[in-house]
């Protein structure tokens, strides 16, 4: 199954509002009052006006004196439904993050252009601009996206400076897009490979959590840690990253960095196949072929093989002359017509 070497973008985390001043706090009320009056379109808004266009403030304190800077910083890696979410809590939210919802839509006409859908020519260049664009206007979706341009172009040291900016706003595809260029890139720098790529497992990306594991089990850039490899892995493999899902069966299978569990083996390797891992399918395929289950055993072996995996060929071939041996030339075109139809479950890249 082929993969991408970067990773799509993903959903971020669902909105949340935290507390950040208490009734007592008279002198950074006051402060923070300041700045919201500096900013606001109309100079001559007072508390009252303010209050009548959001909630009002509780033992926690309003949100809406919030400083804008603050609240570009929290919301640049927002995803659009979020970001929607966040522009109805009040009319000073709303206004402050504008800039954010323009970026939404130039990273939109950025996807068109760079893939050529949505009824306009692929133009890399009009999709890096867009992308750029965007990234001014503070969302950390869009710096990551013109850093895939830019990468892709060869331009590595501003795909890095941009995944760095990202990274540092909190965005966890630019943690994990820096980790990875700082493997790639020449010199290397293992050390903020690491750093990027621990801080971005644990905001909880899994394809970070994946290539942490990597890193952990080959002894790639550090020193080998199987017990650590395995569990990052099996965190990636719960969230849906199917190469994890892979590995972990093997580990499981061998009884590496964690103890041997032929079962736990099986139902790894399974999810891994039924999600399209066509590894993962011929060695299921074979499993069930030395117990005796030719019929599910064929489709298996049949979709690796479609997969790209050679070794699969001589086995389906003699699971297909037992087949017709036993069950007549039906089984085998019945074999055939599911693997036609057979669709993988969908996969966290």
């Amino acid at each position: 199954m082929k993969q991408r070497t970067w990773p799509c973008r993903s959903e971020g985390s669902r909105f949340s509002s935290l507390s950040f001043l208490k009734p007592h706090d008279k002198d950074k009320r006051s402060r923070i009052s300041s700045i919201n009056k500096a900013t606001a379109k109309s100079s001559t808004s007072s508390r009252s006006s303010s209050s009548s266009s959001c909630p009002p403030s509780n033992e926690f304190g309003d949100f809406s004196m919030l400083p804008y800077d603050i609240l570009m910083k929290i919301a640049a890696p927002f995803s659009h439904p979020n970001l929607q979410a966040a522009s109805l809590v009040c009319k000073s939210w709303r206004d402050a993050l504008k800039p954010l919802r323009e970026s939404m839509l130039l990273i939109r006409w950025g996807k068109k252009y760079k893939h050529g859908r949505g009824g306009v020519r692929a133009n890399l260049d009009k999709a890096l601009d867009s992308f750029l664009k965007g990234a001014m206007r503070g969302s950390t979706l869009a710096m990551v996206d013109a850093g895939l341009v830019y990468w892709e172009r060869g331009e590595k040291e501003k795909a890095v400076n941009l995944y760095r900016r990202a990274s540092e706003l909190g965005d966890a595809v630019g943690q994990c897009n820096l980790g990875i260029a700082y493997l790639q890139v020449q010199p290397s720098n293992p050390k903020e490979a690491m750093k990027w790529l621990k801080q971005s497992a644990e905001n909880g990306y899994v394809r970070a959590q994946y290539q942490l594991a990597l890193c952990l089990h080959h002894g790639r850039v550090v020193q080998t840690n199987l017990l650590e490899a395995t569990k990052w892995y099996l965190k990636a493999a719960e969230g849906g990253y199917v190469r994890a899902m892979y590995n972990i069966s093997l580990c499981y299978s061998v009884g590496e960095g964690l103890p041997q569990n032929r079962k736990l083996a099986r139902k790894w390797m399974k999810r891994a196949a039924d999600h399209g891992h066509s590894k993962a399918q011929f060695e299921h395929g074979l499993a069930l072929f030395s117990e005796g289950e030719m019929l599910k055993s064929v489709l298996y072996l049949e979709l690796a093989e479609r997969g790209g995996e050679a070794a699969a060929t001589p086995v389906k071939e003699v699971v297909h002359q037992q087949l017709s041996a036993t069950f007549g030339g039906q089984a085998v075109h019945h074999a055939i017509h599911q693997a036609n139809n057979w669709r993988p479950l969908p996969v966290t890249r």
